[in-house]
């Protein structure tokens, strides 16, 4: 672990001004603050004033903007700091290969793919919690840190769960992993009821405090998709060996199922800071102030199966896995498209399944992505169609 002249460790955090991001600082303050950390560089978007307030809280080296359009008014907020500033894309990358040792990769969406690309082949410790790294360019990633020589810590709730209770040197004994699933708002509602959905009445989560993509992705069980693909990467499973529960309660965050019939699992009160914590202190494990389980005031534990006509993007996820080739990227740039039509109102709810599995068919045949610029010819294309896909289903409403 790199560390700098007083032996405190230095970080980085890609998109710290996100619900991830902006838990991680709140991890790294429980845990010291700036008696034990270095913040090499942070990382933001549109919310300006917030990412110069952490900058200058947390003594930043460096704070990017990925807007261009930004800078000036970031070089303004950080005038006379001495804190250095960059935008755009090359900002970022800048920011991912900063000499830190540890790099949380928050960045929502396929902006985040290439500087994570970038820290992990410079052989930093990956905190990852941007998804399209392993669903759009899962095999190109894993091979970039295998290559760098440094370790991937998962931050999704359910495979920083399954990333602990899974015992590598069991590893040919482990039978399934299971993720775990709220069910979201409309875990109980009817087809015709989820036609009707908003994206305002989408964005409300039952357990989780999540930004509004990330809420109706939850809602629409995308996110749980997502995760299918992303565990079949990290933990080398076969798609057959990866299940999803529906636990409304969000107390147990995955399962690993062994051959001997033992079923290892992670609870926890529903708090991204637990994972974010295990993931900074890993092997260790920190002293959080987070909520406790009572397991007296608990009650009960319910589970039931994913119903896949109301959720059919779980059945995408396995359709995407056992077609292989692109089809992660593609299956993820299509709903990124459509999740942007729902809530802008130009579709419905149940729609952007629709739209997602005729792009998925309609590229079908394209080869698996082995260089960036195969990821996001994916993607592009993916996009390109969907926006077609999105026009014919406005028109037709």
């Amino acid at each position: 672990m790199t560390s700098g002249a007083n032996d405190k460790r230095r970080l980085t955090i890609l998109g710290s001004t996100g619900s991830i991001g902006t838990n991680t600082l709140d991890v790294v303050r429980q845990l010291g603050g700036r008696d034990r950390f270095e913040i090499a560089a942070l990382t933001g978007n549109g919310n300006i004033d917030l990412l110069a307030e952490q900058a200058k809280s947390f003594g930043a080296e460096l704070a990017v903007t990925a807007d261009e359009g930004q800078y000036e008014i970031l070089k303004a907020a950080l005038a006379g700091t001495g804190i250095e500033i960059a935008a755009g894309r090359n900002g970022l990358i800048e920011a991912a290969e900063r000499n830190a040792g540890w790099v949380m990769a928050a960045i929502v969406g396929t902006a985040g793919l290439a500087p994570t690309l970038a820290a992990a082949r410079r052989g930093a410790d990956i905190a990852l919690a941007n998804k399209e790294c392993l669903v759009s360019a899962g095999d190109l990633f894993i091979s970039a840190v295998a290559e760098g020589g440094g370790k991937l810590l998962p931050v999704d709730s359910e495979h920083n769960a399954i990333y602990q209770v899974l015992e590598e040197h069991q590893r040919h004994a482990v039978e399934r992993i299971i993720l775990t699933a709220s069910g979201g708002p409309f875990r109980t509602s009817t087809l015709a009821e989820m036609r009707d959905v908003t994206a305002a009445t989408a964005r409300a989560h039952p357990n989780w405090s999540m930004g509004l993509k990330i809420s109706i992705d939850s809602a629409s069980m995308f996110n749980k998709a997502l995760e299918m693909i992303e565990a079949k990467h990290l933990f080398r499973m076969r798609p057959d060996q990866i299940e999803v529960i529906v636990h409304p309660q969000s107390i147990i965050h995955s399962m690993v199922g062994y051959s001997d019939g033992s079923v290892l699992a992670q609870l926890g009160c529903p708090d991204m800071r637990t994972a974010i914590g295990y993931a900074l202190s890993h092997p260790a494990r920190p002293q959080l102030d987070v909520q406790r389980l009572d397991f007296a005031k608990l009650s009960r534990l319910d589970f039931e199966a994913p119903d896949e006509e109301r959720f059919p993007a779980l059945r995408l996820a396995r359709l995407a896995m056992e077609r292989g080739g692109a089809q992660g990227a593609i299956l993820n740039g299509a709903k990124e498209v459509a999740l942007e039509a729902f809530i802008g109102g130009h579709v419905g709810f149940l729609q952007m399944a629709e739209i997602t599995e005729a792009v998925m068919d309609a590229l079908s045949h394209m080869p698996a992505a082995t260089t960036m610029d195969d990821v996001f010819l994916a993607d592009e294309e993916a996009r390109r169609i969907a926006r077609q896909r999105v026009e014919q289903t406005a028109a037709a409403a």
